[in-house]
């Protein structure tokens, strides 16, 4: 009886990680690389004062094109310059590019 229940949890546990498998190929959601490289260009503070709850927040709004300004008040001119540059000229997966002022 032991050897019948550990045979049915050995098949059991095949069957879950053989869909998991499946799961993990065909399920996938592609992150947008840019949201990191944004985060990474503000300051990191993550004080709030933009209104989102830190700094990679108010970078996937920037990306997903919620924001059309960067609202970060100790974003230096220079990383501004260069997160406008950034999106204006790195397309996403779906091609797109993002406008975006200071």
């Amino acid at each position: 009886m032991v050897i019948v229940a550990v045979i049915m949890m050995l098949v059991l546990g095949a069957v879950l990680g053989l869909g998991l498998g499946v799961a993990d190929k065909y399920l996938k959601v592609e992150a947008d690389v840019r949201v990191e490289k944004v985060t990474s260009l503000l300051p990191g503070y993550n004080c709030g004062g933009c209104g989102f709850p830190g700094c990679s927040g108010m970078a996937e709004a920037l990306v997903s094109g919620d924001m059309d300004h960067i609202a970060c008040k100790p974003c230096k001119a220079d990383k501004r310059e260069e997160i406008i540059d950034y999106l204006k000229n790195t397309p996403g997966p779906d091609g797109s590019t993002i406008a975006v002022k200071g």
